[in-house]
């Protein structure tokens, strides 16, 4: 049974945690705010209180961070992962990132004969806490061969993309058509709410046809109950993958209008005065704006 290392127990990291010692995984934890580590000791798993102490016990280590930052410094920091794992072992990044922070961590592992694969999610809290999570990933196919039974204990959906920074790249198309759909669902639900169609309706309508997405069904039952605050799924992640995006289109000379305004009006959206946003609030901002209202 191979040693896993999991780091950082967020909102998507405990919800993967859980499946993995939930289905016998040897798992030693780590995260920042030592309270979340109670309950996976309770049910077998040993924590740590620094990356050291996580990685020399460990085989696989997995993490699942907020943000580029705090990925560069779990894994390339003074005491991050490449300065304290044994050479061959294998590394994973979950975290959205951008393409060059992937690449640079994997060249970083090649100096440290680590095996670094990077491997972003998709599928929110709840496909983390059922295990159903989509997990895309990049780097050598020998190293995702071995951790690949690792990944299934967390996601139905595992695909290994090609080279390093695939898997990231994979995440960012999948972002940008999530803030999409988000936003043009958000509109068909206000344009059917003025045409007096229950949204409910709506939903089953969609579901069977060619305008339905994943994005109507999550968010639409959202829009219905109004319940915008203190969600799982804020819009300051989507806001920060968005300017990743942003940043990957310069650079490639790309012109992406759809995700540019989608960001804008994200953004715009993050001013209101909402506890933690979901995603779904855009429409308070899209409905705002459609009877022409001061903003």
């Amino acid at each position: 049974m191979s040693k896993v290392g999991f780091i950082g127990l967020g909102n998507m990291g405990s919800g993967m945690a859980n499946n993995l010692v939930n289905k016998d995984t040897y798992l030693n934890v780590f995260t920042r705010s030592k309270s979340k580590l109670i309950p996976f000791v309770e049910k077998g798993a040993f924590s740590h209180d620094t990356i050291k102490s996580l990685s020399n016990e460990s085989e696989i280590i997995l993490a699942c961070l907020p943000d580029v930052e705090t990925s560069l410094e779990v894994f390339l920091g003074k005491d991050g992962i490449l300065n304290e794992a044994s050479p061959g072992t294998i590394i994973v990044d979950h975290s959205t990132v951008d393409v060059e922070t992937s690449k640079l961590i994997w060249e970083k592992s090649l100096d440290k004969n680590l095996y670094f694969i990077d491997a972003p999610i998709s599928g929110g809290p709840i496909g983390a806490r059922e295990g159903t999570l989509t997990i895309m990933c990049g780097g050598d196919s020998i190293a995702f061969e071995k951790a690949k039974p690792i990944f299934s204990k967390m996601g139905t959906t595992v695909v290994h993309m090609g080279g390093p920074g695939t898997g990231t790249s994979m995440k960012i198309v999948n972002q940008l058509l999530t803030s999409v759909n988000t936003v043009a669902a958000m509109e068909a639900a206000i344009l059917a709410d003025n045409c007096g169609i229950d949204i409910n309706s709506v939903i089953k309508i969609l579901s069977k046809s060619f305008g339905g997405s994943k994005m109507v069904e999550r968010n639409m039952p959202i829009y219905i109950k109004e319940r915008y605050e203190n969600s799982s799924a804020p819009i300051r992640n989507i806001i920060k993958d968005l300017k990743i995006i942003s940043e990957m289109s310069k650079q490639m000379n790309l012109n992406l209008p759809l995700t540019a305004l989608s960001l804008n009006l994200f953004e715009e959206t993050n001013k209101l005065d909402i506890k933690e946003p979901d995603i779904a609030s855009v429409a308070i901002y899209l409905n705002k704006l459609s009877i022409n209202k001061e903003v």
